[in-house]
């Protein structure tokens, strides 16, 4: 037993020696390295230490979020809102207790305004249907309210897009294909699919990068393909074209996308036959009597004034000729990548640009012809219902489908290391992902924020979501005190 003993620890001390001598051996490689290089002071200065520095810098953001931010405070989604779509997605409870954590002083707070005498859950209607594009040969006609936005294969993974497929149709919603082309996963669950098209025309592009009106009626074969939808810019990156790292091309993105393999794969800025409203109306019908479905475009509005040559334009080539949809994308969108000026400081957030345009429209003649959806974080029902009442016909979101999927906001999604296999392409992470289990989730969280939406209209006396006016929002000022939606947006142009 006693010569057990001495072996044990002998073999002990020899493992000890072995792993401090490798720690050693570390330590002076990271010694010689910090001195020797010319890119980093502080690890010159104070090799080897300065090394904690960048740690610490790194693990900032996952102590940020998990311990020391308020339920409220956090960006870009606060915990508050991503609980909601965690339990949502999970058909838990999601109830609250002992008052809410959401100040009603702050300026910018929405509040609707409650009825004296709400709808009974007897009188609640379903939200009416909506038909889009009612002068094409395939006019699309749908009850949902809340959609998936553009999120495109490459971008998301392969088990990700099949979850958004299958939850899709289980919801009864559409799901937009995204710039990077249609792929066999966005058609898997039978969904509705809205056609994206991008500045680099993936999916539709010819040899030369220019819009191939063959694989445009390829594609609007597809029975499932409803809409199509002309990016000419999204919120993140306004004026700037979606960015692909080489590394998550790979030859399967690459055939779908009709581009090179492994190569960075970087859209131009804009769409170069659109240069101006008439061409852009130009772009809309040649791709609408090619496909015969309805066709949009997105874009984030920052300066407006070519809006009103766009409607001016529309009323003199006549009803027929306006988009069937515009997708309006606020400047706190979200992407995989994007430069930070652009995401920082450019573009105008919904609460201005989505009432500019429906205003815009109404005083054009154009609000019943052209369809409105509006995008940017609106994950929360309150958040959808305000867009619903300030004049969009419909929602979308990414994120917010996301986080059903168990995006746990990481902001890895351009790294090709996201920890829950939804924005990466590595096999090992991908396994995480239970296609069924989050295409379940995704249908859920569609069900409850339809269901959150219906409860605020039904407080405040209409039917359904879809009946709710800027009557039913008041707005926080500066001064403590609540104005009027109605009114504040009045004359807002």
């Amino acid at each position: 037993m006693s010569n057990l003993i001495v072996f044990s620890i002998d073999v002990f001390a020899s493992l000890f020696i072995v792993v401090f001598g490798c720690l050693v051996l570390v330590v002076i490689y990271f010694y010689i390295n910090d001195v020797t290089q010319s890119k980093q002071a502080i690890r010159r200065n104070y090799p080897v230490i300065g090394r904690f520095r960048y740690f610490f810098e790194r693990q900032g953001e996952f102590f940020r979020q998990y311990f020391f931010a308020m339920d409220r405070e956090e960006m870009p989604f606060n915990r508050a809102d991503r609980s909601w779509v965690y339990k949502a997605a999970k058909n838990v409870d999601r109830t609250t207790a002992f008052g809410s954590t959401q100040s009603l002083e702050v300026t910018g707070t929405v509040m609707f305004m409650n009825c004296a005498f709400p709808t009974l859950d007897e009188e609640a209607l379903e939200p009416s249907a909506v038909t889009l594009g009612p002068h094409c040969p395939n006019p699309y006609i749908t009850k949902s309210l809340f959609n998936i936005s553009g999120m495109s294969f490459g971008a998301l993974s392969k088990p990700a897009v099949r979850a958004l497929s299958q939850g899709a149709k289980l919801a009864g919603c559409w799901m937009n294909t995204g710039e990077g082309g249609l792929s066999p996963y966005h058609l898997e669950g039978g969904a509705d699919i809205v056609f994206q098209i991008g500045t680099a025309k993936y999916g539709v592009r010819d040899e030369q990068g220019k819009l191939s009106h063959e694989k445009l009626k390829q594609i609007a074969a597809h029975e499932q393909v409803k809409m199509f939808e002309i990016k000419m810019s999204q919120g993140a990156k306004p004026g700037k074209g979606g960015m692909l790292p080489g590394k998550k091309v790979t030859a399967e993105i690459a055939a779908i996308r009709g581009i090179p393999e492994g190569h960075d794969s970087i859209s131009p800025n804009g769409h170069p036959e659109v240069k101006n409203p008439a061409d852009l109306l130009d772009m809309i019908a040649s791709v609408r009597e090619t496909t015969g479905k309805p066709t949009g475009f997105k874009a984030v509005i920052g300066a407006y004034a070519w809006l009103e040559t766009l409607f001016a334009e529309i009323n003199h080539r006549g009803i027929e000729s306006a988009p069937d949809f515009i997708t309006i994308d606020s400047a706190d969108g979200g992407t995989g990548a994007a430069p930070q000026p652009l995401m920082d400081s450019v573009g105008l957030p919904l609460k201005e640009s989505l009432p500019l345009v429906v205003n815009m429209l109404e005083k054009h003649g154009l609000r019943e012809r052209i369809k409105v959806i509006a995008s940017g974080k609106l994950i929360v029902p309150s958040k959808v219902a305000w867009a619903l009442a300030v004049g969009a016909d419909f929602v979308v979101s990414a994120r917010g489908h996301m986080f059903a999927l168990g995006c746990i906001q990481a902001l890895q999604c351009n790294k090709d290391t996201c920890p829950t296999g939804i924005t990466t392409h590595n096999e090992r992470l991908q396994r995480g992902l239970d296609v069924a289990d989050k295409a379940q989730r995704v249908a859920n969280y569609n069900k409850y924020i339809h269901y959150g939406a219906g409860l605020i209209a039904h407080s405040c006396g209409v039917f359904s979501a879809r009946e709710l006016g800027r009557q039913h929002v008041r707005v926080v000022q500066e001064n403590g005190l609540s104005e009027p939606l109605d009114k504040m947006y009045e004359n807002y142009q």
